[in-house]
C-alpha cells in the first residue's frame, strides 16, 4: 500500500521527503505511522524500479534537497493499480480509502465506475465479524453491547458507502454515456 501511495502522491505533484510523508501520514497515519525507515527504502525500491526519478534540488532556505516525481513508467503503474486494483484494495477499508484517494487519475468514468461496481458488490455479499458455526450474526442476534456496536456502526457506515456508491456510479455512468456520445 505504500508503493502505491507513494506513486499517487506523485501523480499529483513533485515531492521532497518530508512533504511526501507528511502526505502520506495525513492520509494513512491514523491507521499505519509512517516511519522514515519504512518512508525511504519504500523510496529507493520505487526509484531502483524506474518507477519514481530523484532529483537534487537547491533548497529555498537550507540544503540542497532530494524530489521526487512520478517517472512516465510510474505513472503507467499507478493508472494500472486503479484500472485493476488488487483484491485487498476493494476488500480492506484502509486500502480502499487510499484508492478512493487518487481515483479521480483515472480519466475514464467508466473505468472509474467498474471499480466502484467491485466495491458495491463486496459490500453488497453478506458477511458479519461473528459467527455461530457458519451463520453470520447480525446486531440483533447479540447481548454483548460492545459486540453488537461493531456491527452496528459497520452498518451504518456500509449504508452510507453504498448509498454514496450507487450515485456516483449512477453519475459516472451518465458521464460515461455523454463522452460516448460526443466521440
Amino acid at each position: 500500500m505504500l508503493d502505491f501511495v507513494i506513486l499517487g502522491f506523485l501523480y499529483d505533484s513533485r515531492l521532497h521527503g518530508w512533504e511526501l510523508r507528511t502526505r502520506i501520514s495525513a492520509l494513512t497515519g491514523h491507521v499505519r505511522p509512517v516511519a522514515d525507515g519504512t518512508l525511504y527504502p519504500a523510496i529507493k525500491r520505487l526509484v531502483d524500479a524506474t518507477l519514481v526519478l530523484k532529483n537534487i534540488e537547491a533548497g529555498s532556505i537550507a540544503a540542497p534537497r532530494h524530489m521526487l516525481e512520478l517517472s512516465p513508467v510510474g505513472e503507467s503503474r499507478l493508472l494500472r493499480m486503479l484500472r485493476e486494483p488488487e483484491e485487498v484494495y476493494i476488500t480492506d477499508e484502509n486500502h480502499w480509502f487510499c484508492l478512493l484517494a487518487f481515483l479521480r487519475h483515472l480519466e475514464d468514468p467508466a473505468a472509474q465506475a467498474a471499480v466502484l461496481k467491485r466495491r458495491l458488490k463486496f459490500l453488497s455479499t453478506p458477511a458479519s465479524f461473528f459467527y455461530d458455526g457458519d451463520k453470520p450474526l447480525s446486531a440483533e442476534d447479540l447481548d454483548d453491547p460492545f459486540r453488537r456496536g461493531v456491527l452496528e456502526i459497520a452498518r451504518a457506515t456500509s449504508r452510507t458507502e453504498l448509498q454514496w456508491l450507487k450515485k456516483t456510479i449512477g453519475e459516472l455512468e451518465d458521464k460515461g454515456g455523454r463522452a460516448a456520445v460526443r466521440n
